[in-house]
């Protein structure tokens, strides 16, 4: 397994413990746990970060900019819902 893929592989995992940890938090029956699975997800969000920089600083996370006339689009749509 090359270094790319170990990443990709490191990144679902923080994104799947993200998951978890913020239905932990939503579900929490006290705020002691409320408070145990907030602070888990904070970390895990942290790292997810860190994760990601280093992709995107190595080219393994390509993203392109949005158009600003689709962006103008989907705010126009969720703005006349309201």
């Amino acid at each position: 397994m090359d270094d790319k893929n170990l990443m990709e592989d490191i990144l679902l995992l923080e994104k799947g413990a993200c998951d978890l940890y913020m239905h932990g938090t939503m579900e929490s029956p006290t705020a002691n746990v409320h408070q145990v699975f907030s602070n888990a997800l904070n970390d895990a969000l942290c790292m997810q970060d860190k994760v990601y920089d280093k992709m995107a600083e190595k080219g393994w996370y390509p993203t392109e900019q949005a158009e600003q006339n689709k962006i103008n689009t989907v705010r126009a749509k969720f703005t006349a819902q309201q």
